[in-house]
């Protein structure tokens, strides 16, 4: 499919669209630790994650770990692994590190797990983008045949984090291009096991937000809202969701 956003009744940059399309045309290919078939089911079940009477309740419970039960399902995943989406897709914020060592334990690896939180982010900024412009949501794409890269950073290493990152020096690594060396903080550097997550969440930041590089300058902005208009925003909307930064 296209996506092409000149028909709607706001004006929306070129951009978007551009952004939004390359994410599209990646999320129908094999990661790198996930197939195509796979990654485009994760999708499925982020969106389902949302119509479900389990995330429901359990997001209204004191904790998400008090209530049980099968959730909704848009695809063939196993449940455990649905589990896991629908819980970063709905209930981030209270993700613990005990739930994570058992997850990682008994269904999947550090790296499918970045790239599962890399789909989440990645398709609810996109989602959440066209139902604020009351559209209807993209079509999932038709997942093309092949093989995960399987390929893992040799730079990566176990800091303080859940998983281990690619260092903040990462000059002279194949992992070069992510963010200038030295220059990023953790909220960057946190997918960055699964490099390809990074260059996602970087391209789409781009236009939804600012380019990694400016973020620090306190006078760049971009669109139609000047920079202490977007950070209240983009504040307003961290709190509303939980987000620790």
């Amino acid at each position: 499919m296209s996506i092409d956003y000149a028909s709607t009744r706001f004006p929306v940059r070129s951009d978007f669209a551009a952004a939004h399309q390359r994410f599209w045309d990646r999320l129908a290919e094999p990661g790198q630790w996930w197939t195509a078939a796979e990654r485009c089911a994760i999708a499925a079940e982020v969106r389902e994650a949302f119509q479900c009477a389990t995330c429901r309740a359990r997001k209204a419970a004191l904790s998400p770990f008090a209530v049980d039960g099968p959730h909704a399902h848009a695809s063939d995943l196993d449940e455990a692994v649905r589990d896991v989406v629908h819980r970063v897709a709905t209930d981030a914020s209270r993700l613990t590190r005990t739930w994570f060592d058992k997850t990682r334990r008994a269904i999947m690896s550090d790296e499918a797990y970045v790239e599962v939180v890399g789909t989440v982010v990645a398709l609810v900024s996109i989602d959440q983008f066209c139902s604020a412009l009351g559209l209807p949501l993209h079509p999932l794409p038709a997942p093309q045949p092949g093989s995960p890269t399987r390929y893992r950073p040799r730079s990566a290493q176990l800091e303080d984090a859940w998983v281990p990152l690619v260092p903040a020096q990462n000059a002279g690594t194949p992992e070069a291009d992510l963010w200038i060396s030295g220059r990023t903080g953790n909220v960057i550097r946190a997918m960055s096991l699964v490099p390809d997550e990074v260059r996602t969440l970087s391209d789409l930041s781009s236009v939804h937000y600012l380019p990694n590089q400016q973020v620090r300058d306190p006078s760049a902005s971009q669109g139609q809202l000047d920079r202490a208009q977007m950070e209240l925003v983009a504040g307003r909307v961290s709190a509303l969701n939980g987000c620790f930064y």
